[in-house]
């Protein structure tokens, strides 16, 4: 994602104390790219088509994670020839594959917001996609836009893979009269999480995701950074949410990617590489909640909800 998490201005509970600069959220708003969605009225698909190889799942699988703790624990996702471990994808390898949303402004006023991630099949450890994405909604949230953006996911065959829901929110584009999206009940379980996994993100984390295909510098230029009031650059979005996917693979589904249904988070703070990120699980008879937050109890993933195949 070429886009920031939602709230920018966050700083790092082990190193970083500086006060991000107050233009970085001011001085670059447009309401341009939203006035062209919001008069356009219906949002024409757009199509791409996308391949990927053995080496991209394996270095995504290293990119979140996986094999970080126990080399030998996650073998079947961080390699293709291990005996005993016959090579599957992470599920989250499948938000790769969606489109970019149309451009909404600059980076520094644009959050990526939510990601919902639904699996109609496992990903084979090769292959070509055909991606058809649109824009399905924009809500008026006052303080700003929220634009809705979904792609639909097929092989060449025309087996349906995945879809990718994606929420953009583009600061103080908002008042324009519109309805304001609708509320999804959630709220965190009173008691304790029954799984609980605590990850130490690598300094170089972000280095090693972005071999993936977000190249965004505000990831790995500290000039860059800086340029956008933060402390240093910040931890993919999307690698936070392939870190928690991880954890639910394997504290709930028994790593097995075919019980993955649906998989859907809230960004609600950045995370510096380095830094702790502790995802929290909670079992319902109807699915399964989690929660991300990073090194000081601080939320970086929230409203969480898995659902499950059977």
């Amino acid at each position: 994602m070429k886009y920031l998490n939602n709230p920018l201005g966050a700083t790092n509970p082990k190193s970083r104390s500086r006060v991000p600069h107050e233009k970085a959220v001011t001085h670059r708003v447009d309401r341009s790219a939203v006035d062209r969605l919001l008069s356009s009225g219906r949002h024409a698909p757009t199509t791409t088509e996308r391949t990927w190889t053995v080496t991209d799942t394996l270095l995504y699988a290293l990119g979140v994670g996986a094999g970080a703790t126990d080399p030998a624990a996650e073998l079947r996702f961080t390699t293709e020839n291990s005996t005993g471990h016959p090579h599957a994808v992470l599920p989250s390898f499948a938000t790769l594959l969606a489109a970019e949303p149309p451009y909404l402004g600059e980076p520094a006023v644009v959050r990526h917001a939510g990601e919902t991630l639904t699996l109609h099949r496992p990903l084979p450890p090769a292959g070509r996609a055909r991606t058809t994405a649109t824009v399905t909604d924009v809500y008026d949230q006052t303080s700003g836009a929220l634009v809705e953006h979904r792609s639909e996911i097929h092989d060449t065959d025309g087996a349906h893979l995945a879809t990718v829901e994606r929420a953009m929110f583009v600061i103080g584009t908002g008042g324009f009269g519109g309805r304001r999206a609708p509320h999804t009940p959630w709220q965190r379980p009173a008691e304790r999480p029954h799984h609980t996994a605590h990850h130490h993100t690598r300094p170089e984390q972000a280095l090693l995701y972005r071999l993936s295909g977000d190249r965004n510098p505000l990831h790995s230029d500290p000039t860059v950074a800086d340029a956008v009031g933060l402390p240093g650059p910040v931890l993919h979005g999307l690698c936070t949410f392939g870190f928690a996917a991880r954890t639910l693979l394997r504290t709930v589904a028994d790593d097995d990617p075919d019980r993955i249904r649906r998989i859907s988070a809230r960004f609600t703070a950045p995370l510096f590489p380095g830094d702790t990120l502790t995802v929290l699980v909670w079992r319902r008879p109807d699915g399964v909640l989690f929660q991300a937050v990073d090194g000081r109890g601080r939320p970086v993933l929230d409203r969480g909800m898995l659902d499950l195949h059977g």
